[in-house]
């Protein structure tokens, strides 16, 4: 009943301009929207007093201050933002960011900031009345002054920025092309000892940085810095980290250069003593620091140069440090280890020195852990490290002889996806050139069967990928019939069929390749699977499509000649007269194709 009469006794001395009455209604308003924010502004909507208080929002009035003071309260709502858009308030507001009254200024920037949370119909409304601008240069004038009322005005400004730009690619380019990283940095520096206002600044730059500028040098000066300020002051860390760790997400922080400059600005020494510090801790935010410090850790090695900074010679000790997460009970930890080992096993030289210095057997050992039940995230990071270490010619034997093979197979039971794909890729990297494994796993009946299973997993297409990659791998690399037997036995032939149509070069050729080496050594054994295929129609069209690389019209006539040997392939061949395809193929301008057209058609010729 007392805010009804003080909204109305508002309506009447707002028209009459008496500032002691207008003060204690806004004063009764301001204690209402303490008790109960949300029920007070549902009042004050329904009572169309919204219209009014455009008219109080005058640099004269002593009373200005606490309008807006209301207008902030009120706009922590979300339902008030478009009517306070609606009853022309926005214009008034932005006149008031040219007062000199820091009260003033203080509410009136807290209003904006509120009305412009997560509302377009704000943001638009400011943007078109000017007010970034006056507020950007504000923090300019501003920003030296290092008494408490400048640096909580700095703050709300800030504030208002932020909400102004946030998730608005356009307004983040305003504000950017207005100057405004240059000036938060510069205030970092000089208020880096206030909290909440550099906390403010950080969220404010993070919004920016989602966007940068075209000029990468611009930004990467900037980011570092923010960086050496913060890391120098040993200030608000785990906020510092958090959002550095989603500049460095983003695109245009992908940078090497960002990268190396933050390993030698000292923030990796910064991390390493964060983890040493939360590791045993069990508080939420502690884990969810040691997360975002070992993350970043993770992150910066994705950079080449301070990859190879970091690893000196394998030496380093930071990399010494990061093997020691291996082991750890923390799967955290354990996670971001094998990750960074991943990271660290991106040339042939690095490889080799891990794989000389017992880092398999640490990765086996972890994978052990994580078999019965384990953390797919683990198992996912453990076996693209060993993936990475198989890479080099020097290391499959290597790794082969520690036992990887038999590591990896205990993970073929998994149901998840990315376990699988990278499984896939191990075995496939491992057994390249590697006859005698190629032969044995190609002879593991369980193995073929879950690959054949996962040929078919079309929801996942990277599996399905990898899974025929391998198929054909271990015909390719072992040139056995027994492999070959085993492969048609549980179905494969026809998946190596349909991969000789795939989009990428690489697998129809590694398809063709396989099937030709099925067609000469257990043509009997395939036949049948090569003929419900279509295998000889599918090259029939490979070899009539202009658009086929050299490679596959190569192999597909190669192919061709050996499934002669077939008197039911024979006649489909016949059939679809692929004399005429072949011929014309002989004055094709890659040599290989042109002199293979004329093998293959004097072949036709004759067992036509």
């Amino acid at each position: 009943d007392n805010l009804s009469d003080t909204l109305k006794k508002l309506k009447i001395t707002a028209a009459d301009r008496t500032d002691d009455s207008l003060e204690g209604c806004l004063d009764c308003l301001l204690q209402a929207l303490t008790q109960n924010n949300m029920e007070t502004s549902e009042k004050i909507q329904g009572s169309g007093i919204l219209q009014v208080f455009a008219s109080l929002l005058i640099p004269q009035s002593s009373c200005t201050a606490k309008v807006a003071n209301v207008i902030a309260e009120i706009a922590k709502n979300e339902f008030m933002r478009i009517p306070c858009v609606d009853a022309g308030l926005i214009s008034p507001l932005v006149q008031l960011l040219n007062s000199k009254d820091q009260e003033v200024l203080l509410q009136t920037g807290r209003a904006l900031g509120n009305i412009c949370y997560d509302s377009h119909e704000g943001r638009s409304a400011v943007d078109q009345a000017g007010g970034a601008q006056i507020v950007v240069d504000h923090l300019r004038s501003l920003c030296s002054k290092t008494d408490p009322a400048s640096e909580k005005l700095l703050t709300v400004f800030c504030g208002m920025l932020m909400n102004y730009s946030n998730e608005n690619d356009s307004l983040q380019a305003q504000l950017i092309n207005m100057g405004v990283i240059p000036t938060l940095v510069k205030l970092l520096g000089i208020h880096c000892q206030n909290a909440a206002l550099t906390e403010m600044c950080l969220v404010a730059f993070g919004n920016l940085a989602e966007l940068g500028k075209s000029s990468k040098e611009y930004y990467l000066n900037h980011v570092l810095s923010w960086c050496l300020i913060i890391l120098n002051n040993k200030l608000l860390i785990p906020e510092l980290l958090f959002h550095l760790k989603f500049w460095l997400f983003c695109s245009h922080c992908s940078l090497d250069a960002i990268k190396l400059q933050l390993v030698e600005s000292g923030l990796v020494e910064c991390l390493l003593e964060i983890v040493q510090q939360k590791v045993d801790s069990d508080k939420e935010e502690d884990i969810a620091e040691l997360k975002t410090a070992s993350d970043l850790m993770v992150l910066l090695l994705l950079g080449d140069e301070s990859m190879q900074k970091l690893f000196e010679g394998g030496k380093g000790n930071v990399f010494q440090r990061v093997l020691s997460w291996i082991p750890s009970n923390n799967h955290q930890l354990q996670l971001a280890g094998a990750l960074a080992i991943a990271n660290f096993a991106r040339n042939d030289g690095n490889c080799i020195h891990m794989v000389d210095n017992g880092i398999v057997e640490k990765l086996m050992d972890l994978l052990d852990r994580h078999v019965e039940d384990g953390n797919v995230t683990v198992q996912h990071a453990a076996l693209s490290a060993l993936r990475n270490l198989a890479i080099p010619v020097v290391n499959k034997a290597k790794m082969l002889s520690a036992g990887v093979t038999e590591a990896v197979l205990k993970f073929l039971k998994s149901e998840m996806p990315p376990v699988q794909f990278k499984l896939l890729g191990t075995l496939r990297m491992l057994i390249d050139a590697q006859a005698e494994a190629a032969e044995q796993l190609g002879k593991n009946v369980k193995l073929v069967e879950r690959l054949v299973e996962w040929c078919e997993a079309k929801d996942h297409a990277g599996v399905m990928g990898e899974s025929n990659r391998l198929l054909s791998a271990l015909i390719r690399h072992s040139k056995s019939k027994d492999v070959i037997k085993t492969i048609v036995q549980s179905g494969g032939i026809k998946h190596l069929v349909t991969m000789a149509t795939s989009e990428h070069v690489i697998m129809q050729n590694e398809a063709l390749v396989a099937l030709a080496l099925i067609a000469a050594l257990e043509l009997g054994t395939a036949e049948k699977d090569l003929e419900s295929a279509q295998l000889v129609q599918i090259l029939h069209r490979l070899l009539a499509d202009e658009r086929s690389a050299p490679e596959i019209k190569y192999n597909s006539m190669v192919l061709i000649c050996a499934l002669m040997g077939s008197e039911s392939l024979h006649k489909e061949v016949q059939d679809l007269a692929f004399l005429d395809v072949v011929s014309k193929l002989r004055s094709h301008e890659n040599k290989s194709v042109a002199q293979q057209a004329s093998l293959t058609e004097q072949r036709l010729a004759v067992e036509s």
